[in-house]
């Protein structure tokens, strides 16, 4: 298993940036075209100067992720998936990628 197969089957997509203002519920797109069946979804986030922080994983449907007030969906082809923060405030800027990992 190359490491450039690899990097192919693992690759998503996301926007660049995005922008809200504190209190405006904001979505999180995420693109992964070549998703495998068994993969499962993840979510972190990098708050600056600090770890990586996962968020919430899931392999379809919806998915409440408590430390956002938010949740997690998938398409039902699981090609997308939006990770939706339903109040951010300051503390939640922060950096935010989708991964996926058999």
């Amino acid at each position: 298993f190359s490491e450039a197969v690899s990097v192919a089957r693992a690759q998503v997509q996301q926007e660049p940036s995005l922008e809200t203002t504190e209190g405006t519920s904001i979505n999180i797109n995420c693109s992964h075209p070549k998703i495998q069946t068994n993969d499962i979804i993840y979510w972190y986030r990098q708050i600056p100067g600090r770890g990586p922080e996962l968020l919430v994983s899931a392999h379809k449907g919806v998915k409440a992720v408590e430390a956002i007030a938010g949740r997690l969906s998938v398409s039902a082809d699981r090609r997308w998936s939006w990770l939706w923060l339903g109040r951010p405030g300051r503390g939640d800027a922060a950096v935010y990628y989708c991964a996926l990992c058999p």
